[in-house]
């Protein structure tokens, strides 16, 4: 079942990133979907810092994917940036295979990509409202249809 929340600002998606960071474990996959500016990498700040991995944390538009190691002795952080990627074979090439089990992995503008990643994964897909952002939680799988409702408490 798909679950809206919605965050009123930059520093709320951060925030609210932050604490979806802190209940990830290795092997999770997280699917980001939304247009420029939708909040993607602003997320991906705040799961970092929930993951407590080494930053900073910014679009890996131009080389693709960023490996993130963790400074708590948690997962490390596969930041994905597919929106240059031409297809699958291309995400392929990455070889995401290898990191997925040891490291949560957030692939922005993988919608139709990076989903066989993985048998679970959250998709989010975020809409700006203004300054808010509405964020909607598409989980498959039995972990993530599980800690959605988690997410979307206040």
């Amino acid at each position: 079942m798909n679950t809206q929340v919605r965050l009123a600002d930059a520093d709320a998606t951060q925030e609210w990133g932050s604490r979806l960071g802190a209940l990830l474990r290795a092997g999770d996959l997280l699917v980001l979907t939304g247009g420029l500016g939708a909040g993607k990498t602003t997320l991906t700040q705040g799961i970092a810092a929930g993951l407590g991995v080494r930053g900073p944390i910014t679009s890996p538009t131009f080389v693709i994917s960023r490996i993130h190691p963790s400074l708590v002795g948690g997962p490390a952080l596969v930041h994905v940036d597919a929106y240059r990627l031409g297809g699958s074979a291309e995400l392929d090439d990455l070889d995401l295979d290898a990191e997925i089990a040891g490291s949560v992995t957030v692939v922005e503008w993988g919608s139709g990509l990076a989903e066989d990643l993985a048998d679970a994964h959250l998709e989010l897909v975020l809409e700006p409202d203004g300054d808010a952002r509405v964020v909607t939680l598409v989980p498959t799988g039995a972990r993530f249809e599980a800690l959605v409702p988690q997410l979307s408490r206040e």
